[in-house]
């Protein structure tokens, strides 16, 4: 019986797939795709990234006006508010802290040469060409020593330890971010940015200092009293590391190679100084309206369309706009969010457009959304996540496996649009995914766009409106809007 009705659902697909692929979709979707115009979505995102939104840190007060904006976009488009109570702003707890200022120092050991000249060699680093304080740092000045501590894990249970043989007290812990396996399951909660520096603070450490390609903001964790972590840019880690004549790219590269702990201390020493203010009291909000499905029973189900509204914020003098990331994303939810709202012939499932707060800082809002799903529903059946949609020239997408019909909905779709040009299955979601990874883990089937990119300027100042192309986010929203509709509907 379940077989013939999964085949029953296969041959409903295959047959709505072909009518798609006719010369015009239906009628009924003439108003909605009409309504996608290139330069709506760029001055959603142009919004988003002004100054005086300050980043759109969650919790913060630039944040919390940005999604007032959108909110009243959502109520001009006439979407349903999410909430009787709190209309279209759905609250939760959010601590966020801002770094004033940051300054680093290396103090590297000089080859002796018989003269009374100092023994040390001290480097002023450039924030933001050479380092960044991660942006949940708490106060505090030290000169201190260090260690490189691989990937900075400690996990007796698969056998493996980088702090073996070295000592962290009292000293800043280089390492790397990752893990000595991927294919090893057990590693994945050590790769989270909180347990490693609950970590390296319990052995004694004052921070972690990452190795990165290039320094990125990143406000992903928890502030931890007394503990003042960074990243620095492998050109910088390379003097460090000068004295054990290897670079930080080759270090990796035998890290990745042997598969074990390769830690060991270091002769040069370094002064950090960070000045921050933590607000433990911050609030967050994921901005959400709904179309309501026209079935009696599976409006009750909804489909997710939702991106992640947040980003870095305002540091050290720096706004990080974040126009990419993620203001294209949340523009293209906007554009589709308009073209629901434009239609007359609703699908089964209602849709639900859901701006995330806090996914920089752990995926924070969508998964408060997942574990309070709002009380108009009982089930989230799918979602479609956007996530830096701004740049480039086609759009790749994942989603759930084994799905059937879902590939075949999403290519009928693209016959319109010619935006796709790679598409594959989500296996796991690790510790990097986007918003649509809470969905995922609670078994909801999930679809994930991201235009081709090159996404210059990844958590930088230079993630600017400049860098947008228009019509790459219309025909994402064009191509979402067409399979969207149809997915809700089967």
């Amino acid at each position: 019986m379940i077989l013939k009705k999964r085949l029953f659902v296969v041959m409903l697909l295959i047959g709505f797939c072909l009518t798609m692929q006719a010369d015009k979709l239906e009628n009924y979707l003439e108003p909605g795709l009409a309504s996608i115009k290139p330069m709506d979505p760029y001055n959603y995102c142009k919004t988003m990234a002004l100054p005086k939104y300050a980043g759109r840190l969650t919790g913060h007060e630039g944040y919390t006006a940005a999604a007032e904006w959108a909110a009243g976009m959502f109520c001009r488009w006439g979407l349903k508010p999410i909430s009787q109570k709190s209309g279209y702003l759905l609250e939760y707890p959010s601590p966020y802290t801002i770094v004033d200022e940051a300054e680093m120092t290396f103090h590297l050991p000089k080859k002796s040469s018989g003269s009374e000249e100092s023994a040390t060699m001290d480097i002023s680093l450039k924030l933001l060409d050479d380092f960044l304080p991660l942006l949940f740092s708490d106060s505090g000045e030290h000169t201190a020593g260090v260690v490189f501590a691989g990937w900075g894990i400690c996990a007796p249970e698969l056998g493996y330890d980088d702090y073996a043989g070295i000592d962290p007290a009292g000293k800043f812990v280089l390492c790397f971010r990752g893990t000595p396996d991927r294919r090893e399951a057990g590693f994945v909660k050590h790769d989270h940015h909180r347990f490693r520096m609950n970590m390296a603070k319990s052995k004694g450490a004052l921070g972690i200092i990452y190795i990165y390609d290039k320094p990125a903001a990143n406000p992903n964790g928890d502030l931890v009293p007394q503990f003042t972590p960074a990243v620095i840019s492998e050109k910088a880690a390379d003097k460090l590391l000068a004295e054990k004549n290897i670079t930080s790219v080759d270090l990796r590269k035998d890290l990745q190679t042997y598969k074990k702990p390769l830690s060991f201390p270091l002769n040069a020493r370094i002064t950090y100084r960070v000045v921050s203010r933590h607000f433990p009291e911050g609030r967050g909000y994921n901005i959400a309206g709904y179309v309501e499905g026209s079935d009696s029973k599976l409006k009750k189900e909804c489909l997710v369309i939702g991106g992640h509204f947040d980003h870095c914020g305002a540091h050290c003098g720096l706004i990080f706009p974040g126009a990419d990331d993620n203001a294209s994303g949340s523009a293209v939810v906007m554009e589709l969010a308009e073209a629901f709202s434009k239609l007359k012939k609703r699908p089964k499932r209602s849709v639900v457009f859901v701006l995330f707060g806090g996914e920089e800082m752990g995926l924070q809002g969508s998964t408060y959304f997942v574990h309070h799903l709002p009380s108009p529903f009982e089930k989230v059946d799918t979602m479609f996540n956007f996530d830096m949609e701004g740049e480039g020239d086609g759009t790749v997408c994942s989603h759930s496996p084994d799905v059937p019909g879902l590939p075949e909905v999403l290519k009928a779709a693209d016959e319109h649009v010619g935006i796709l040009r790679r598409t594959g299955q989500m296996r796991a979601v690790g510790v990097r995914g986007s918003d649509y990874a809470p969905f995922f883990q609670e078994g909801a089937i999930c679809v994930a766009f991201f235009s081709n990119g090159p996404h210059l300027h990844y958590h930088l100042p230079g993630d600017t409106i400049y860098r947008i192309n228009p019509d790459i986010m219309a025909d994402i929203a064009r191509l979402a809007f067409i399979s969207s509709y149809h997915w809700a509907n089967r």
